[in-house]
């Protein structure tokens, strides 16, 4: 499934559709609520940072494992530093600088494509 993101109740949406599909492929409560705080996470940044982009949610099999990903994909600026964005308590719009760093740690994988002047795209999986 895929949630544009343009305003906050986008946000609602597909935190609700991340946590429908958790809940469907059988994840425990824990770690629903660990990939919708991730979903959350990419959400509001696109939002907070670019102002538009896209979420995709999808179930994923790799060998015998299945899961959860999801795809966050803006048309912003990029950035510049990503080793920085991922540093605890780093923020360029004065925040608690934990949001990105909390996600690759509550997901099993994390990453981050971005170019300079054509945006970014961030994949974060979860695993049964």
């Amino acid at each position: 499934m895929m949630v544009t993101i343009k305003s906050e109740d986008d946000l609602i949406i597909v935190v609700q559709n991340a946590l429908n599909l958790a809940h469907e492929l059988g994840f425990s409560k824990t770690k629903q609520y660990m990939i919708a705080t991730s979903v959350s996470e990419l959400a509001r940044n696109i939002l907070v940072h670019v102002g538009e982009g896209v979420v995709y949610i999808s179930n994923v099999k790799n060998n015998n494992k299945r899961g959860i990903e999801v795809i966050a994909q803006d048309n912003g600026e990029g950035i510049s530093d990503i080793s920085k964005v991922l540093e605890d308590n780093y923020s360029t719009v004065n925040s608690l600088g934990i949001g990105l760093p909390g996600t690759k740690r509550l997901m099993d994988d994390f990453i981050i494509k971005s170019e300079l002047g054509k945006g970014s795209e961030i994949i974060i999986r979860k695993w049964l």
